[in-house]
C-alpha cells in the first residue's frame, strides 16, 4: 500500500498556545506523531499541513515534508480536519501520484505507539473500503451520563444505569482522535472519517488515547513522558 500520514498542526490554540510545538520532555509535541509514523514501510510520506512557519519549521527539522503553508480559509476556528486533510491529499496527489489510503494522525496524541499504527494499517489492508479509526474505553459510561439544567438531571439513556454495578456494564467505548484511516476515493464522497461501516482500532491503554486540549491534559502528558520508563513501554 502507499498511504499518506497526514499531520495537521495549527497554529492558533487559545487553551494552550503554541501547544504544537511545547516542549514535551525535551521534544517539541508535533515530533513525537512524526516520530511514530517514520519508518513504516506502508507510509510513502508524512505530510504535515500547519498555517505557522515555527511549526513548519519544526517539522522539517524532525524529517517530516512541509510544502507548503496551510491557506488562510483553512486556518481558522471553523475550518474542519477533512477539509484540511483533502486539500493535502489533492494536492500529494497532483505532485506524487495517487494514494491507497490517507492516515490522519493529529499532533495532540503524542503517546499514540508505531506498532499500534502499524496494527491500524494491518485492520485497512484487506478491507480498504471499510476506513479504521482509535477509540478507547469510555472514561465516564453512557449509562452513568446526565444532563443537568435549572437544578434537574435527566439521564441520557432512559435505563436505571445507577442500579447496574460498574463491572457489570457492556463495553462502551469513545473515538480519542488518535488515528484516522480511509481511502481517498471514501473521504472525498463521504467527507466524513467514520462511516457506518468504520472499524475499530481499540487502544486499551489510557495513555495510548490521551489526546492534548487543555493544561489539565498536558499536565497529565508531561508527568507520563517523565516517568515513560515506569509507565508505558514504547
Amino acid at each position: 500500500m502507499r498511504i499518506l500520514a497526514v499531520i495537521t498542526a495549527r497554529g492558533g490554540s487559545k487553551r494552550l498556545p503554541g501547544k504544537n510545538i511545547r516542549p514535551l520532555s525535551g521534544r517539541p509535541l508535533i515530533a513525537w506523531s512524526i516520530d511514530a509514523a517514520r519508518g513504516l514501510p506502508d507510509i510513502c510520506d508524512i505530510l504535515v499541513s500547519t498555517d505557522d512557519a515555527k511549526i513548519a519549521q519544526e517539522a522539517r527539522t524532525v524529517g517530516a515534508s512541509v510544502p507548503w503553508l496551510r491557506p488562510a480559509e483553512l486556518s481558522g476556528d471553523t475550518a474542519s480536519s477533512v477539509d484540511v486533510c483533502l486539500h493535502a491529499l489533492d494536492w500529494y496527489e497532483r505532485e506524487h501520484g495517487a494514494v491507497d489510503g490517507l492516515l490522519l494522525l493529529q499532533p495532540t496524541s503524542p503517546f499514540r505507539r508505531k506498532a499500534t499504527i502499524a496494527r491500524g494499517l494491518a485492520i485497512f489492508a484487506p478491507l480498504p473500503h471499510r476506513p479504521v479509526v482509535s477509540v478507547s474505553p469510555a472514561a465516564s459510561h453512557p449509562l452513568w451520563c446526565y444532563h443537568v439544567a435549572d437544578d434537574v438531571m435527566t439521564p441520557y439513556i432512559a435505563r436505571a444505569g445507577e442500579a447496574i454495578r460498574s463491572q457489570d456494564l457492556p463495553p462502551a467505548h469513545v473515538l480519542n482522535g488518535a488515528l484516522y484511516l480511509i481511502r481517498p476515493d471514501q473521504l472525498r464522497m463521504t467527507r466524513t472519517f467514520c462511516p457506518p461501516d468504520v472499524q475499530p482500532l481499540v487502544m486499551e491503554t489510557p495513555w495510548e488515547g490521551l489526546d492534548i486540549d487543555t493544561p489539565w491534559d498536558w499536565f497529565v502528558a508531561k508527568r507520563i513522558a517523565e516517568n515513560m520508563s515506569e509507565v508505558i513501554d514504547l
